[in-house]
């Protein structure tokens, strides 16, 4: 796939799974990715067959984690979980390890490869998974799939927004696929920068702004970065980018003022 082919279909028509391979891809050229696909489609066998008789929203969510935790040993990185290769979609198959966005994608995907409907939730410092749309049940795909209570999902929704709420109020926090690729990636781009790779930071900024390229912190972070390299054509662009995605004419004159003290 393309990756900038992502950037311009509807959001609902990008596949999490096969968009987040690709991505991956790109650190992996000689990868072969006709395995990957096949492990894929061998996942969504498994989960089709396990969850042919899952009706309600918990069956679902039981099946789905006795299939990727407990069959195949899917579960989050607790010991290394800031090293890069759990945000890497490849690798975290390889591993069967990774941090809560890369394997909250992987059980939403397999949820609408089966047909269910499926969320990634985000939540400061917290990304969940929600299953169903009346009477959700929420699932921790770090902690290998385990359900939350109600009185957890009660919990975690005060805790981060703030306010009263339960799994029915839980779509003010679903992700869009773009944005969860965005995520993925930007889990990469922290980490590169952490690791002072510079050129690294640039290459996974730049990936998200052609998938995500309405995402306004992308190209800030791009045409930070080109400054730093003393790329101030390159800032320009991407500051130019940035406003004319802008949300609103305020945002707006601020990027362009940015842009102007650049000329």
């Amino acid at each position: 796939m393309d990756i900038a082919a992502i950037g311009l279909i509807e959001d609902e028509d990008i596949l999490l799974d096969l968009a987040s391979l690709a991505l991956s891809q790109l650190d992996h050229e000689n990868a072969d990715i006709a395995h990957y696909l096949d492990m894929l489609e061998d996942i969504e066998d498994r989960v089709c067959a396990e969850g042919r008789s899952a009706f309600l929203p918990e069956e679902r969510a039981a099946a789905l984690s006795r299939v990727l935790h407990g069959e195949l040993g899917f579960v989050g990185d607790d010991e290394t979980y800031d090293a890069p290769v759990n945000a890497d979609f490849i690798r975290v198959l390889d591993r069967k390890r990774g941090l809560p966005i890369a394997l909250s994608i992987l059980y939403v995907a397999m949820a609408r490869r089966t047909g269910w409907s499926a969320y990634v939730l985000n939540l400061p410092g917290k990304v969940l998974v929600q299953l169903g749309e009346k009477n959700p049940v929420v699932l921790d795909p770090f902690a290998g799939g385990a359900v939350l209570s109600a009185g957890q999902v009660a919990a975690v929704y005060r805790a981060s927004l703030g306010q009263e709420g339960g799994a029915a109020a839980l779509s003010a926090v679903r992700m869009s696929n773009r944005d969860v690729l965005a995520r993925l990636l930007n889990n990469q781009g922290i980490r590169a920068e952490q690791e002072k790779d510079h050129q690294r930071g640039l290459a996974i900024y730049q990936r998200i702004t052609r998938v995500a390229p309405r995402r306004l912190e992308a190209w800030q972070n791009l045409a930070r970065l080109q400054l730093q390299s003393r790329d101030v054509e390159g800032a320009k662009a991407s500051l130019f980018a940035m406003s004319e995605v802008a949300p609103d004419r305020r945002t707006r004159d601020r990027i362009m003022e940015a842009f102007e003290a650049l000329t």
